[in-house]
């Protein structure tokens, strides 16, 4: 890790997602090798197989269509003058 990495980042491991292709057979939990893209090879344990993001913008926020039609309003004139 960088030198100017916060002490608390410093605790936490280095986490890396890698895509390409294994060269080899392997089961969750291994040490493999993948091949990326752009033909470098990098060593790690596989964790996942075709991982995917799983992240949301989280729960409806009611109050943020009444923002919407403030700041519409402030900068156009109104919520109909877009």
């Amino acid at each position: 890790r960088a030198p100017q990495v916060p002490d608390d980042t410093k605790q936490v491991p280095l986490e890396m997602w890698i895509k390409g292709y294994l060269q080899e057979d392997a089961n969750i939990g291994e040490e493999v090798t993948v091949l990326t893209r752009t033909k470098r090879i990098e060593k790690g344990t596989l964790l996942e197989d075709n991982p995917y993001y799983k992240h949301d913008f989280g729960k409806f926020v009611p109050e943020l269509i009444q923002i919407s039609d403030q700041v519409k309003e402030i900068l156009f004139g109104g919520a109909d003058n877009e």
